[in-house]
């Protein structure tokens, strides 16, 4: 109550100027512990922690005064289970003390994908579309067709998967694809409707022989006669990727044998004898 008295007592001009030399005592001791109050001051280098395992790197970060969340989880087939992928802020950022790492780690389970049929594709196609699925391309052997890179069998672990089959994401797939036609020698020529001298000369340039010929009827002039079929014939029984027949194949020094008629044959019974 003394106090009060004395307040009071003394005039108002002196209590106020008391007033305003409090407040701004309580200012300037506010103003100065104000980096103490809010941390202010205390900054911390962030650590790098890419490549971690999720653990160690939560400790490292823990070990230094920051706060981990785990913000995502992706997948990278190439990359160790659980491993930290991203961090936010990045490695040796000065930041305050106590701030949040947010991580983004590789993922434990492969996300499963649905194989597509690439049967029919061209090797370049099918890697392309591998790798919109998050697939591998595994090995590629050379098979006899004579369509050349083109995929004729796609395999996982050496064994046909069916299009729609569930696999892992990053699972390697191995394709047979197509020669060309390179293994199996040079293809058959088609002698059928040239004339005999045109025939021979064929042969010859392509390092072939001619076997035995044949004569429909009588023939007065064999030079002037046709090729009305030959032996081995252009095309065989197999068809190939894309569902065309596919041409017997041949090695120089074959013979081939011919029949022989005076008159060209016409398209249908060329076509016929072919099938």
């Amino acid at each position: 109550m003394k106090l009060i008295d004395d307040i009071l007592k003394k005039p108002l001009w002196m209590n106020v100027l008391i007033g305003f030399g409090v407040a701004f005592c309580l200012f300037i001791i506010f103003f100065f512990s104000l980096g103490w109050i809010t941390g202010n001051g205390e900054t911390e280098k962030v650590p790098a922690v890419l490549g971690l395992d999720v653990a160690a790197a939560e400790k490292n970060l823990t070990a230094l005064g920051f706060d981990v969340e785990l913000q995502d989880s992706i997948y990278v087939d190439t990359l160790a289970r659980n491993a930290v992928l991203r961090q936010t802020p990045e490695a040796d950022e000065i930041v305050k003390k106590g701030r949040t790492v947010y991580l983004t780690i590789n993922r434990v389970i492969a996300p499963q994908v649905d194989m597509p049929n690439l049967v029919g594709f061209s090797i370049k196609s099918a890697e392309t579309y591998l790798k919109v699925l998050g697939l591998r391309l595994g090995s590629i052997q050379m098979v006899p067709d004579q369509n050349k890179n083109v995929v004729i069998d796609q395999l996982v672990n050496g064994q046909p998967i069916a299009p729609g089959s569930k696999i892992p994401s990053g699972t390697l797939i191995h394709f047979l694809v197509g020669d060309g036609g390179a293994s199996a020698g040079m293809t058959m020529p088609d002698l059928v409707g040239l004339t005999y001298e045109q025939a021979k000369a064929q042969l010859l340039s392509l390092g072939l022989n001619l076997g035995v010929v044949a004569v429909n009827g009588s023939i007065v002039d064999s030079a002037s006669a046709f090729v009305f079929d030959q032996s081995p014939s252009v095309y065989g029984s197999q068809i190939d990727s894309l569902g065309m027949p596919i041409k017997n194949a041949i090695s120089k020094g074959a013979s081939i044998n011919l029949v022989l008629d005076k008159v060209a044959p016409v398209k249908a019974i060329r076509d016929s004898i072919q099938q």
